[in-house]
């Protein structure tokens, strides 16, 4: 995604794209999902939290902001066992189906990244009315405030995952960030905002500052002494399985440890809709947060179809069962997903760290000609739909 963040853009799995042999995807129909076979859901309660009909729209459409993969495992679980792959639109639709129960409505989720030409989910949020949540991270919030503004209404991943890795032999005995940098070690990135907040700390200098990622192996391969930027829910295991070049670990470290705060790609809004959706969103808020931790404790299902559909859309990108599987254990096991730590409920925002990520992030947007002013965080957010008594379970 060509944002301020540096999301990936044709991940280090294109090193072994030739040994895979993709093909163009041909036609424009929609195809059938082979999920269609499984027997429907039975109705929500009339009425009920989990009864969407009649207070959201008969569709809800969700816009992902990369290509399928499981840190959006959420939006593609709650696509029912009717669904349909749109091969050529990329998009797949069906019944939403949430805890087991049709809501009564149906759920498109379409991916970003190259499916939209790289546009930001919040230009796609203002060009297509029929978007009802975006994931728009929190940096991408406020570089789209002025113009395009949205309201992230629940998050879904507590902490974001990326990172900046090494080679550890290369390296010997150096565990952080801090220690590798100090080298005077390349920092590759896709985006400026992440060598900017770096050097706003001290921890590289504008000479280490390198934006010319573009997700592909074959820097790091050939210069291990770079430092550069990725997943952990992804790279790691990539390099160490499926890059025959490397197959070997690498070495990271979230930047969320060195002052990367934002929230990671939560559900937002368009900001002048909020009003008109303020119904659904009562009931659907609560149905996301759920989801989420739904899929996290049974993600096998919803990574057979996110497999499929990157399959079935064939863009180049490739992601296998065992990335998913991996990313959906590393949300977990390494605190990506996790409760609010100030409330302990999942899927809240704190409103110390909204104001604390504006602080941090905004001044950095002003420097690099992103944003003129700097909005207010309580603008960028709200936990009036937040379910407080859904938690994750915790150890």
């Amino acid at each position: 995604m060509r944002t301020t963040t540096g999301r990936r853009t044709a991940l280090a799995t294109t090193a072994v794209a030739a040994a895979l042999a993709l093909t163009a995807c041909g036609g424009g129909t929609a195809a059938p999902s082979g999920a269609d076979a499984a027997p429907a859901a039975p109705a929500a309660p009339a009425g009920g939290p989990l009864d969407l009909a009649g207070v959201c729209p008969s569709t809800v459409v969700m816009q992902q902001d990369w290509q399928p993969e499981s840190e959006h495992g959420a939006m593609y679980s709650l696509v029912g066992p009717d669904r349909t792959i749109d091969a050529a639109a990329k998009s797949v639709t069906g019944s939403l189906v949430a805890q087991g129960v049709d809501t009564g409505v149906d759920i498109e989720v379409r991916p970003g990244g190259p499916n939209v030409g790289f546009q930001p989910v919040p230009a796609l949020m203002y060009l297509d009315d029929s978007i009802v949540l975006g994931a728009v991270n929190t940096d991408e919030a406020i570089s789209a405030a002025a113009s395009q503004p949205t309201v992230a209404v629940t998050s879904q991943m507590t902490i974001s995952p990326q990172i900046l890795m090494w080679d550890p032999a290369t390296y010997p005995g150096k565990t952080t960030i801090r220690d590798i940098a100090a080298t005077g070690a390349p920092v590759v990135t896709s985006g400026d905002v992440i060598p900017a907040l770096l050097e706003s700390q001290g921890i590289i200098t504008p000479a280490q500052s390198d934006t010319s990622y573009d997700g592909t192996p074959a820097r790091f391969v050939s210069d291990p002494k770079i430092l550069q930027q990725g997943f952990a829910t992804a790279e790691p295991y990539i390099y160490q399985n499926e890059i025959a070049q490397w197959h070997k670990p690498v070495g990271s470290e979230k930047l969320a440890d060195v002052g990367y705060s934002i929230y990671p790609e939560p559900l937002a809004v368009r900001a002048d809709k909020l009003d008109a959706l303020r119904p659904c969103l009562t009931k659907l808020v609560p149905i996301m947060q759920q989801a989420q931790i739904d899929y996290l404790a049974d993600p096998g299902p919803t990574n057979q179809l996110i497999v499929e559909l990157v399959d079935a859309y064939q863009t180049g990108w490739t992601y296998s069962a065992g990335v998913a599987e991996f990313s959906a254990k590393a949300q977990v096991e390494q605190g990506f997903v996790t409760n609010d730590p100030a409330s302990g409920v999942f899927g809240q925002f704190d409103p110390a760290r909204m104001q604390q990520i504006v602080s941090t992030f905004g001044p950095i947007l002003q420097r690099n000609g992103t944003i003129t002013a700097v909005p207010d965080p309580k603008t960028l957010y709200t936990n009036e739909f937040i379910d407080p008594n859904v938690k994750m379970k915790m150890g």
